[in-house]
């Protein structure tokens, strides 16, 4: 677009009585900001295994905008186009969740689940290789959702861009950009904390779209509408046969009549009569009382859910019993229906908190610290490759419950662990840290478990000293042979159960299950969990192929919509300095959410904090730029490297044992210092450019990079990560001049 054309169109345009650009510029921050946190929620939670393909969502919207920013100036509108495919891919993405669920032949495979996996995914070993199955790679299905995401954003990234343009000062545009995008995520998480469905969120999108959409015909304004109204639809329709919640973690579905919960279109649990028919959860206050260890009377219980695990406690003499559960919505599906009503015993404490945070906060002591199921199926953020869970099974975790647990306590960790090396990796780092060796219980009963073995409920029970219940449980195994288990728990109620033949007990032949020790044999664990490096179900310190293949496709999709789309003009002039800033950024966004995830806990609350406080500080870092104008940037780009040097060298851990003021005036300095100084060096930088989307554009393209090399995080570890963005801001200094040229006011 010539310079007499645009400026004719900016005339037409401010005759029409558009807003002033700066008004533009906010709305079109915010809509972006606020579609691609729905975005990541949807499509997280509607495509199945989705959400474990880490930033895929993410790195679509930073792509499309990128792209978009670049095509800012050609002739072709864009904007026309967002709203229709975003609304499309949701279509999509409902449809093809319906014929996954009810289709019993399309499955989708997530790599080789049941053999010998490189990273396990709960839910995704049922989609085995079966002949009769429809099978469809994740990867294909996350190269398609990719695209058509990345698509839907080219448009919001070419408003974008000509918003930026039609400001003279570069700083003063950057800082209108972050307002809106610090007002995109307060009123995403307005609709998190308020659990708003997802019609709502796209309500919101298409508000906000439509208000920035003023040269659209009368013809697409209602074709897009319709759309809207088949999208609103379709999402309303799936709630009619079941009761559907958006939590701030997932979509929940819940079947009354079953009392069955899925999570992000995965089995997650269901509510059961515990006396009748909830022999697993029991089991280990039966074995206890059985071998005269008697009953654990103060019990806390990690990921309480709807509450069984809550029950079983109770109905075996607990005096006291924390539940803790990060999941509002299942706790409160678990107060309000379950059978046996657990959390309305006064006898229960219930806290809505992560598991690890309630470890270190908690000045009580415990006879038993249960992790019940602590499988979250979800990622903790679109930025990393934790899950919610992935701090609770590290060294330092097991010492907190140690630390939390009586002298005779037991520590008991149970789930469905799909793979021997799993359990071998636990009683190991349960054994290095209570300096016992832990008990295990295999239903069904399997005398050896090797590092391969699949299938089964597993219990690990290690005690806090040599006398602990798990020692006479241990020592009844062995002086006995087994213990017994009923499918119907009140059967136990009248026997000891420990024995070479099962009791006899009159209405219960056949019913009975034999429990004893199986030994694991399982010497490659690969690495022990750790604060740096918590990934529990990744089997070695690299990154899985099915990792890389998702890395080559937003490779390949992400050349493919830049030749495509972006001017060669722009492709011509590629701007290293923007370009290796926004990749070093990324991975500074990515270390101070799992930092803080750490320290303060993987909630969401805590996680939209840490994003907010970081556009926060960017604004600070404007208002230095807008009033000290720097000369040099060497001295900032130093200043900013010893700051990584010392995220680098002193280890997330180190900050757990501060006092609480100390850790979050230490942990707020160590993650948001960096931020500032990155904020220095990129709103000098953008302010010399001449083309601002053009800039931008590669700046949100280095974002990508930067995603991508979040993987380095599954062999380097968290700590070490940084030594990617400390290269990625070396580069950038040595891509461009060190002395800003004299500029307008900005």
């Amino acid at each position: 677009m010539d310079v007499e054309s645009e400026e004719s169109s900016r005339v037409g345009a401010s005759r029409r009585g558009e807003p002033r650009p700066h008004v533009d510029l906010f709305l079109i921050s915010f809509l972006i900001l606020f579609a691609e946190l729905a975005c990541i929620r949807w499509f997280g939670s509607t495509v199945a295994f989705l959400t474990f393909f880490t930033n895929i969502v993410l790195l679509a919207s930073f792509l499309g905008m990128s792209v978009g920013l670049m095509a800012a100036s050609r002739r072709a509108d864009l904007t026309r186009t967002w709203l229709p495919l975003l609304a499309a891919a949701v279509i999509v993405s409902i449809l093809a969740a319906k014929a996954h669920d009810s289709w019993g032949q399309l499955a989708i495979e997530v790599g080789e689940q049941r053999k010998s996996p490189q990273q396990i995914f709960f839910g995704a070993e049922n989609s085995g290789r079966n002949p009769a199955h429809f099978l469809v790679p994740i990867e294909v299905a996350a190269a398609f959702f990719f695209a058509l995401i990345a698509a839907s954003f080219l448009g919001l990234g070419q408003a974008m861009g000509r918003a930026f343009d039609a400001i003279p000062g570069r700083v003063a545009a950057y800082t209108t950009d972050v307002l809106g995008s610090l007002a995109g995520i307060a009123a995403f998480g307005l609709c998190s904390y308020h659990e708003l469905p997802a019609y709502a969120w796209f309500a919101v999108i298409a508000v906000a779209g439509l208000a920035l959409a003023r040269h659209l015909t009368r013809a697409e304004f209602v074709a897009q509408w319709a759309l809207l109204l088949a999208v609103a639809w379709l999402a309303y329709d799936e709630g009619r046969r079941a009761e559907v919640f958006w939590s701030p973690y997932y979509k929940v579905v819940y079947e009354p009549r079953l009392g069955l919960m899925t999570t992000n279109n995965i089995g997650h649990q269901q509510m059961v009569d515990v006396p009748r028919t909830g022999s697993a959860y029991v089991l280990p206050h039966l074995m206890a009382r059985d071998a005269g260890a008697g009953d654990f009377a103060d019990v806390a219980i990690v990921g309480a859910g709807s509450g069984n695990d809550v029950a079983a406690a109770l109905a075996y003499g607990a005096k006291t019993v924390d539940a803790v559960e990060i999941e509002p919505v299942l706790n409160a599906i678990g107060r309000r229906d379950h059978p046996a009503h657990p959390y309305s015993d006064p006898r229960v404490t219930i806290h809505l908190d992560d598991g690890r945070s309630f470890l270190r906060r908690t000045s009580k002591s415990f006879d038993l610290i249960k992790y019940a199921l602590v499988d979250s199926l979800v990622l903790h953020s679109g930025y990393t490759s934790l899950r919610l869970e992935s701090f609770l099974f590290t060294e330092e975790a097991m010492r907190d419950v140690k630390a939390r647990l009586k002298p005779g306590g037991v520590f008991l960790m149970c789930n469905y662990y799909r793979q021997g090396w799993v359990i071998g990796r636990l009683v190991q780092s349960a054994e290095k840290v209570f300096g016992t060796r832990p008990l295990v219980l295999s239903l069904p009963y399997q005398a050896k478990i090797d590092d391969k073995a699949s299938g089964g409920f597993t219990l690990i029970l290690v005690g806090a000293s040599a006398d602990s219940p798990v020692a006479r449980i241990r020592e009844r195994l062995e002086k006995d042979g087994a213990y017994w288990a009923n499918g119907t728990p009140t059967r136990h109620d009248t026997v000891n159960a420990y024995g070479e033949k099962p009791p006899k007990a009159e209405g219960s032949a056949g019913d009975w299950q034999k429990i004893a020790e199986s030994s694991v044999d399982a010497p490659d664990v690969g690495p022990l969990p750790t604060d740096d490096w918590p990934f529990l179900y990744l089997r070695e310190a690299r990154i899985p192929n099915l990792n890389l293949r998702g890395m080559a496709i937003v490779a390949v999709i992400s050349a493919v919509l830049l030749l495509s789309f972006a001017p060669r003009g722009s492709l011509a002039r590629f701007d290293g300095r923007m370009f290796f800033l926004g990749a070093g950024f990324m991975l500074l966004e990515t270390k101070g959410v799992v930092h803080m995830a750490l320290l303060f806990g993987a909630t969401w609350v805590v996680n939209s904090l840490v994003f907010f406080s970081i556009l926060v500080m960017i604004l600070l870092s404007n208002l230095y730029v807008s009033t000290m104008r720097p000369a040099r940037l060497w001295p900032h780009y130093g200043l900013l490297l010893v700051a990584l040097g010392v995220n680098v060298l002193v280890p997330m851990h180190a900050f757990l044992d501060l006092p609480g003021a100390w850790k979050t005036a230490a942990s707020c300095a160590v993650v948001f210092v960096p931020v500032f100084f990155a904020g220095v060096v990129f709103a000098t930088t953008f302010r010399d450019r001449a083309s601002p989307d053009v800039a931008f554009g590669w700046n949100v393209a280095g974002v990508v990079l930067g995603g991508l090399s979040e993987n380095l995080s599954m062999v380097l570890g968290f700590d070490r990560l940084l030594l990617a963005a400390v290269a990625f801001y070396a580069l950038s200094a040595l891509l461009g001049p060190r002395r800003v040229p004299a500029v307008a006011a900005a």
